[in-house]
């Protein structure tokens, strides 16, 4: 089960920046619930602006302008078609440069062997020890290494005070804040926390190699990138609805969409946790417990973790498990006939 998608809202308990040994070292962004009147600011009229500055760092909070849904919506739409258009662009350059480097070698055997020689010559040591080491991982590692390193170096720039600032703005979620959009996407890359970071990126890898297995890399690409904006999207709508301000973080809106499409692709597969292994149960029983626990959370207003981006990347992988994959993805084939065009022949 992955660690939730870190949620604060205006509500939680404050701690947001502290001294260490006269070194400002960033912690946990959380807010006071008595330091403000969050719900009477959500109330407040339209043109009403209420930013919180902790220490330097500007939060804003306070009034949600419902019309900024619509701006969440159509980035939504247009980022998810936008990566289903550029995985299968790179699906088709794959398959294309495969098949001209199996032509070029059967056209000009010893041109291609001198190259290859010439290349291995060129290559240090590292670079052979790299290779080596990526053509051992699996198709499932491959794809889950990249995402992995991301997350990390994200993680690292939060440790930096000075980027404080940017980070808040850029690479964490909120509806109240004045850029809405581009945090929707960078939020899903961003952990604050060791064990944040550490739990995601393990459910991620142990349920990412059925993943890949069942849709290829491509595909999986897709539906992890969307998954994690459309989670965005659900906690905007639910922050907004509720008037309930606050900051999100965490890959766990499209981790839930992994787990959720591999629980129902296999559901009779056996889980456990990590620390009680004798204890097993089923990944279809597992989602519905996972899931359940969330829309209670939703329900009964829950504000330890966001809820409604666990709910909103979970319906996604169901989606895509029962629809996406069978009726959405073949359509691919129609843009890459137009891509295909485009291109021309290759070059010889």
């Amino acid at each position: 089960m992955p660690v939730s998608r870190f949620h604060s809202f205006v509500h939680s308990p404050h701690k947001l920046l502290k001294q260490s040994g006269g070194d400002r070292q960033l912690a946990i962004l959380r807010y006071t619930r008595s330091g403000r009147n969050t719900r009477a600011e959500s109330f407040a009229p339209k043109q009403t602006i209420v930013p919180t500055e902790v220490q330097g760092i500007v939060i804003e909070s306070g009034y949600i302008d419902p019309s900024k849904i619509w701006r969440s919506f159509l980035f939504t739409v247009a980022f998810t078609t936008g990566s289903f258009v550029g995985v299968s662009i790179w699906e088709y350059e794959t398959v294309r440069a495969r098949a001209m480097k199996a032509l070029r070698s059967k056209l000009s055997t010893n041109w291609f062997r001198e190259r290859a020689k010439q290349h291995r010559q060129e290559m240090d040591h590292w670079q052979r020890e790299l290779s080596g080491w990526w053509s051992k991982l699996s198709p499932g590692e491959r794809v889950f290494a990249p995402i992995c390193a991301l997350n990390a170096v994200v993680y690292g720039l939060w440790r930096i005070p000075r980027l404080a600032p940017t980070m808040v703005k850029y690479f964490a979620s909120n509806p109240a804040a004045k850029a809405v959009c581009w945090p929707m996407v960078l939020s899903t890359f961003s952990h604050y926390s060791l064990f944040h970071i550490l739990a995601n990126m393990y459910v991620l890898h142990s349920f990412s190699h059925a993943a890949v297995a069942t849709l290829g890399r491509e595909q999986f690409l897709g539906m992890y990138l969307s998954a994690g904006v459309i989670a965005s999207f659900a906690s905007h709508v639910f922050k907004t609805v509720s008037r309930q301000p606050g900051l999100s973080l965490g890959a766990s809106g499209a981790i839930m969409a992994v787990l959720a499409y591999v629980c129902t692709q296999y559901p009779d597969t056996q889980l456990s946790i990590l620390f009680l292994p004798m204890y097993t149960f089923s990944a279809g029983a597992a989602i519905k417990v996972i899931m359940g626990i969330d829309l209670a959370g939703v329900l009964l207003g829950w504000r330890i973790f966001d809820h409604s981006a666990h709910l909103g990347g979970a319906m996604f992988g169901l989606f895509w498990c029962y629809f996406g994959a069978h009726n959405l993805w073949p359509l691919r084939e129609h843009f890459v006939g137009y891509w295909h065009e485009l291109r021309g022949p290759p070059k010889k």
